[in-house]
């Protein structure tokens, strides 16, 4: 898929630079006394312009267009520093130039830097592949080469290029995002970036007895695929692999436990959790992390036919276990459950599976961060503290053994739904009995696909959490 985000050219400039000791916020200017600004006085504003620029300001021209751009950054938390970036990608786009020279960077420390041009770069992504009228400008960042190397640069560039194929694979109509479709998108992004793709089709998946992912599958005209990932480079330092496990519901209407009330709609991004496993792996295979990482993704769509599941029916999973079905839109738990057995065979360090499971996530956490589960909480903790660095932020909630008694089945080994207490645990717990290895649930359904922008986030597919999952593996290399 084509690269959505805007061009960087690195170049160098000459002359002094100085800062004044107010440096108390965050301030954009364009155009000689017009500013947009995070918080400052008309006084100190003239105070940092004269102080930053003299009596003579350093300006440039753009078509004619004359402009000076001005970064001060006081507080260091990254992610005022990414919105800050996206102030000035807005500022680029009302006042239609096609260049920013952005000053002022030496006072920051590396990561702050970047965290600025991180938040120019993710707001500068598009989705108008079905539009009439496309924008077709390319917007130059002008940056001293002396503050930011070519292969950090490369690694940014990359990992945004995986962000705009995760957010693509979402935001695509369900009618040209299938299954099949998304398994050709992954043998593309290996070729691509480096890491090695099996496609499993249905015949195989019915030889290993996948009878969760078959179950919901009945519904569809397409069929299932389920991707599985390997980027093992030479150097890696880790003999057994991180395991990704993705959701990836294609569309969701509920089955025959329809979605009603108007939540049938975005059912498109009932995939996200599948699209951020690769492009997770598109990151990390891209800038080569000497890093043993597996991605899974069982793959379909969630629909009604003569011959789709129905509550009532028992099915029997990948492990051997039976499961009483009580509600068909509770289906993301069972393709992954399947996966989650297969993952068994890579003998893994680690897994982590992130799917947009439940509504009750999304109450929760609301679009501004990810609920967590999990058996490793030494692990859970580290992710924590990278979320909050990218801010993809996780909140921990129980797998308390009392929800093991809410899935118990009278008919079956357990149901599929564990009523209306503690929904996101009980999911969670579901999924636990297919681990017999350290595992980390994520459970997305709020942060995944917004319906407002804000920030450097476009209304849709955000990519959450490849940003957090890419930091934490380079976490576990710097440990090494």
């Amino acid at each position: 898929m084509a690269d959505n985000y805007l061009h960087l050219d690195v170049v160098g400039h000459a002359g002094k630079e100085t800062v004044p000791p107010e440096m108390d916020s965050l301030i954009f200017l364009t155009e000689r006394g017009q500013a947009q600004r995070l918080g400052a006085s008309p006084a100190l504003l003239a105070r940092m312009e004269k102080a930053f620029f003299g009596d003579s300001p350093q300006t440039f021209s753009v078509s004619g267009h004359r402009c000076t751009a001005m970064v001060v950054a006081p507080d260091k938390e990254l992610e005022t520093l990414r919105l800050a970036g996206a102030s000035a990608y807005r500022l680029i786009r009302k006042h239609r130039m096609h260049a920013l020279r952005i000053k002022g960077l030496h006072v920051l420390e590396k990561k702050e830097r970047y965290a600025i041009l991180e938040g120019m770069i993710l707001s500068s992504y598009s989705f108008d592949k079905y539009k009439t009228e496309k924008d077709k400008d390319t917007v130059i960042a002008h940056l001293p080469a002396r503050l930011f190397s070519q292969a950090d640069l490369q690694e940014l560039k990359i990992l945004t290029e995986a962000i705009s194929l995760t957010k693509t694979l979402v935001n695509e109509p369900p009618n040209a995002m299938n299954a099949e479709q998304f398994a050709r998108e992954v043998q593309a992004a290996g070729k691509r970036f480096g890491f090695d793709t099996e496609i499993l089709k249905k015949s195989e998946i019915e030889v290993l007895g996948m009878g969760g992912l078959l179950a919901v599958n009945r519904g569809s005209t397409v069929s299932p695929t389920f991707s599985v990932m390997q980027y093992r480079p030479a150097g890696a330092i880790n003999e057994k692999p991180i395991v990704l496990v993705g959701k990836g519901v294609m569309f969701d209407t509920g089955g025959y436990s329809v979605k009603v009330g108007g939540n049938m709609i975005s059912m498109k991004s009932d995939m996200a959790g599948g699209a951020a496993v690769l492009g997770t792996m598109t990151a990390i295979a891209g800038n080569r992390l000497p890093y043993y990482v597996v991605g899974l993704v069982p793959a379909t769509d969630n629909k009604i036919a003569p011959d789709a599941l129905v509550v009532d029916d028992v099915i029997r999973m990948m492990d051997g276990i039976t499961v009483e079905v009580q509600n068909t839109d509770a289906e993301g738990r069972l393709i992954l459950a399947d996966a989650l057995t297969y993952a068994k065979r890579f003998d893994p360090d680690l897994v982590i599976d992130m799917a947009t499971l439940t509504g009750a996530s999304a109450a929760i956490t609301g679009p501004y961060g990810i609920a967590v589960l999990g058996n490793d909480q030494i692990q859970i903790d580290a992710l924590k503290g990278i979320g909050e660095e990218v801010y993809e932020r996780l909140l921990q909630l129980p797998l308390w053994k009392e929800f093991r008694e809410l899935l118990k089945s009278s008919v079956a080994d357990r149901s599929n739904l564990g009523g209306p207490i503690g929904g996101v645990s009980t999911s969670a717990v579901f999924l636990e009995h297919f681990t017999d290895y350290p595992w980390i649930h994520l459970d997305i359904a709020g942060a995944a696909f917004v319906k407002e922008a804000k920030g450097y986030r476009q209304k849709g597919a955000t990519a959450v959490p490849v940003r957090l999952l890419y930091e934490f593996v380079k976490s576990r290399i710097k440990r090494r």
